[in-house]
């Protein structure tokens, strides 16, 4: 797999070559390796282990219904009252974070109203805080710790 633009963690990974499985420790399940599942895989141990997330506030491909079409966050992060706080969308490192893949975590915003959101393809990561009376959104320029969204 590409090297990514975060610290390098290890990981548990079987299977043959083109048949890769990564062991999802939040999930607790073996998941396809795909170039996506690198990239969020890399971004959870980022965020539990720089940013101080607890493990059991992220849920992991989480299913949203936005005007009866159903969708699935890649990462979603819930404060100590079980609130939605911020949603995290992972691309692929060969694909451009441009406002495509902003509208997309808008849209699934929409429903969860999260005042942060975060788009990272494993090599650009991009934050930002969202105002939502004021329907716009601010670029953040580190992706805040923990203990900062609450």
């Amino acid at each position: 797999m590409k090297l990514l633009n975060l610290p390098q963690y290890s990981f548990r990974i079987t299977g043959k070559e083109g048949k890769e499985m990564i062991l999802d420790p939040l999930r607790r399940k073996y998941v396809k390796l795909t170039p996506e599942e690198w990239v969020r895989q890399n971004f959870v141990q980022y965020l539990i282990n720089e940013g101080k997330y607890p493990p059991g506030l992220l849920g992991i491909e989480v299913l949203s219904r936005f005007n009866k079409m159903k969708r699935r966050v890649d990462i979603l992060i819930h404060n100590r009252s079980g609130e939605p706080v911020m949603i995290v969308e992972c691309k692929a490192p060969d694909i451009k974070i441009n406002d495509k893949v902003f509208d997309q975590i808008v849209c699934y915003n929409m429903g969860f109203k999260v005042p942060y959101i975060v788009v990272t393809n494993g090599i650009d990561h991009y934050a930002c805080k969202v105002d939502h009376m004021e329907k716009k959104y601010e670029f953040l320029l580190v992706i805040p710790l923990y203990e900062d969204l609450l």
